[in-house]
């Protein structure tokens, strides 16, 4: 029966508008005047635990001994929309973000977006995806951690697609460790063409940092393939539900 997911999801449409709307300009005024950036992600934390709860998406993540202390750029495989909201709430409490130049034109979220110091990439112009990476890499270098999905966009079997280099670079850049993630379960919450959220159990993995340190931009290749075997280990070893 759709009936319940239907009804679950137009609450949690409008809850969620809602929280944005009321919640959103209080975090960007207080970020913006009184530099409270942590608030900000308070505020984004609330919202993403609100919709997910509402929606029913529960998630279980393993390997959190291996969060780095310091700044890291964390690669995710993706295969739903409940992916970045899921990550956002469980890898780190103020996490950035390289996300493609589309979401920036929704009104609230893309100066959210700003403030909060995420990352902008227009993947069809080479020039300004470039001043992206390096925006990105000087904020690493600064203590921010980012998370990239370096496929660029959901895939829809499972199977990994082509890894981007674009956060790659950036990692190189800044001489940052790269933690590999491997998100599953989620793809069942939107079918294709549907905007109805399902109830779903979401498995994250976190695996093992690897380093960059003495790397240059042209071991970039070497780097994916390593960060690339190591997403697929852990999406190997299954989901976290039984």
């Amino acid at each position: 029966m759709l009936i319940i997911p239907a009804v679950r999801s137009v609450i949690t449409y409008i809850a969620s508008l809602a929280y944005i709307a009321l919640a959103g300009p209080l975090g960007l005024i207080f970020a913006t005047v009184f530099r409270w950036k942590r608030g900000l992600y308070a505020i984004g934390h609330g919202g993403t635990w609100l919709a997910l709860a509402l929606a029913g998406i529960r998630y279980r993540v393993t390997g959190r001994e291996h969060l780095p202390r310091g700044a890291a750029v964390f690669c995710s495989n993706h295969e739903s929309n409940v992916d970045p909201p899921v990550l956002f709430r469980s890898l780190h409490p103020q996490l950035h973000i390289l996300y493609k130049a589309e979401l920036h034109k929704f009104p609230i979220m893309g100066a959210a977006f700003d403030v909060g110091g995420f990352v902008a990439v227009e993947r069809d112009n080479r020039e300004r995806a470039m001043e992206s990476i390096g925006r990105g890499s000087a904020s690493l270098r600064a203590g921010n951690s980012f998370l990239i999905f370096p496929e660029g966009t959901r895939s829809r079997t499972g199977d990994l697609l082509p890894f981007k280099k674009g956060g790659f670079i950036m990692a190189i850049q800044a001489q940052v460790p790269i933690v590999p993630v491997a998100v599953q379960g989620g793809r069942a919450a939107m079918r294709k063409g549907s905007v109805i959220v399902r109830p779903v159990r979401v498995s994250v993995r976190i695996g093992e940092p690897i380093p960059t340190r003495g790397l240059t931009v042209n071991d970039r290749d070497r780097l994916i393939e390593r960060v690339r075997s190591s997403i697929r280990a852990l999406l190997d070893e299954g989901p976290l539900w039984t």
